[in-house]
């Protein structure tokens, strides 16, 4: 005993006691949410794709200000107009470079043979721009009157278009900017809608199993059998032509939503029969807990990491399907302004073969949404597990 207790005052004790803070010893107390948030962030890919997100969102929350111009506005003397490029000096008469933030304007050609006007840069033609100049008009969220933009042409006479222009002369940065509400809002609001279904008689069927399990699984079988594209024409069909361009839009949302909560009622019927007999929900049964508060208020919290994983992976999914039904020409269409519209607009020998920009620019956007949301998905995830290596 005495050689134990001298060992024991020479080396100390074999397991440090928890020190307030010391760091090494932080996650020996954290909470399970603290555990997700920190495995989050040491995601350094899914922290840049949460960014990219959010910018997205802030881009369409703030369109009317970021765009230089209206997305209605035509110009016909600029049809197909290629992109313009900012430069910030100008050399003025004694060959001094000058700080002159600018776009250059366009020359026209027309071709003899075909009669067809081509624009080029105008490299003697100085737009000056700046920031928070005077614009078009707007209505801030349909509520406030404004003509301030972002960025623009100092000069409101003339204008500015950094992506080029298309058939009529809209200015494709505004219409992009536009269509980023439009197409981000209905992944959102779809997601929203399929996620309450999703989750309720996803619930309801693990919970209760038997045949409330039987019947829900078998219309699960039956929506996900049916072919997406014909269900989807048949659908858009049925939309009157009378119909305004929002009710439109909340039908294609409606659309979209009600083929895509499957997956997600699997999912949680899955996790439902898999934690309905554990121990807490044994306690609160016991402890007088109606069904329905062990279903909402002790199981489903648990699920809440899980599900917010997969409501992430599932945006996309339907940004894509509102991208493809408007491409198609049975979704959204003009005057409504989205990444699908702009594509659909697209479509012709003349914009694949000298405007290019009509199609990478929406293209474009729609790619780099999809795979931040991914990116996004998979570490949130991983981030749900926090125990897992």
């Amino acid at each position: 005993m005495e050689n134990t207790s001298q060992l024991l005052e020479e080396t100390g004790p074999a397991i440090s006691p928890l020190r307030p803070g010391d760091d090494s010893n932080k996650i020996a107390v954290s909470g399970q949410w603290t555990l997700i948030r920190q495995k989050f962030f040491s995601n350094k890919v899914a922290v840049f794709a949460g960014i990219v997100v959010l910018l997205f969102y802030f881009i369409g929350l703030f369109a009317e200000f970021l765009a230089p111009t209206s997305p209605t506005l035509a110009q016909p003397r600029v049809t197909y107009a290629p992109p313009q490029s900012i430069d910030f000096f100008v050399t003025n008469e004694v060959d001094e470079r000058q700080w002159l933030p600018h776009v250059k304007g366009y020359t026209m050609t027309v071709n003899q043979e075909s009669l067809r006007r081509s624009f080029a840069i105008d490299e003697t033609a100085i737009i000056p721009i700046g920031l928070f100049v005077e614009g078009t008009p707007y209505r801030m969220w349909g509520m406030f009157e404004m003509d301030t933009h972002l960025v623009g042409p100092i000069d409101p006479s003339h204008n500015m278009n950094l992506l080029g222009t298309d058939s009529l002369g809209r200015d494709l940065l505004s219409r992009l900017i536009y269509g980023t509400r439009i197409s981000m809002s209905i992944g959102l609001i779809g997601v929203v809608s399929s996620l309450i279904i999703g989750v309720v008689l996803g619930a309801l069927s693990g919970y209760y199993g038997g045949w409330t399990d039987i019947v829900i699984q078998r219309l699960i079988e039956v929506i996900s059998a049916l072919p997406t594209i014909p269900l989807w024409l048949g659908l858009a069909a049925a939309v009157p032509i009378t119909w305004s361009p929002i009710t439109v839009y909340f039908m294609v949302t409606l659309i979209v939503s009600l083929l895509a909560w499957t997956g997600l009622a699997r999912e949680v019927r899955g996790r439902f029969l898999a934690l309905r007999s554990e121990d807490f929900v044994t306690a609160a049964i016991l402890d007088g807990s109606s069904q329905r508060r062990v279903i909402f208020r002790h199981i489903l919290p648990s699920l809440t990491s899980h599900i917010l994983a997969v409501v992430t992976l599932a945006i996309p999914t339907m940004i894509v399907a509102e991208t493809a039904l408007s491409f198609l020409g049975i979704g959204l269409k003009s005057p409504v302004v989205s990444w699908g519209v702009l594509l659909q607009d697209a479509q012709n020998i003349r914009a694949v073969a000298t405007a290019p920009w009509l199609l990478v620019w929406p293209a474009g956007a729609v790619v780099l949404t999809v795979l931040s949301f991914n990116f996004l998905g998979d570490g949130m995830r991983d981030a749900a597990d926090p125990y897992s290596t």
